[in-house]
């Protein structure tokens, strides 16, 4: 027979296993779709924006929409947050910081809406 220090051990273990897989789920699932609009360049790296622990956890959703400056060789430059949620709007100037587009001849304006999911 297990005494029930054992049984209040396993217990705990099997709790924590299902938090940590029940975590794993919804991170997995939670995720940012992007769409490019208004663009003259097209963008060669594409990255998604990872969604916030915290917006996850108020429960956060919606679209941002961010004009960012791109440099003549691709590069992000600055960027201006046109709507959205500003903790939302964060994580899409952090995921636009890692983006690359064509190269051009002069700096141009790209506008890029991001779609936050739970």
């Amino acid at each position: 027979m297990c005494t029930a220090k054992a049984r209040a051990i396993r217990m705990q273990y099997w709790l924590m296993l299902a938090f940590f897989i029940a975590t794993f789920v919804f991170a997995a699932g939670s995720e940012a779709q992007q769409e490019q609009t208004e663009s003259g360049r097209k963008m060669l790296t594409k990255v998604v924006p990872v969604y916030p622990a915290l917006a996850q956890r108020l429960g956060i959703a919606g679209t941002v929409k961010i004009q960012t400056l791109v440099l003549p060789n691709g590069t992000f430059k600055s960027a201006e947050v046109l709507g959205g949620h500003p903790v939302l709007a964060q994580a899409g100037i952090d995921a636009l910081r890692k983006c690359r587009w064509d190269p051009a001849t002069h700096e141009t304006k790209e506008t890029v809406i991001f779609n936050f999911h739970p």
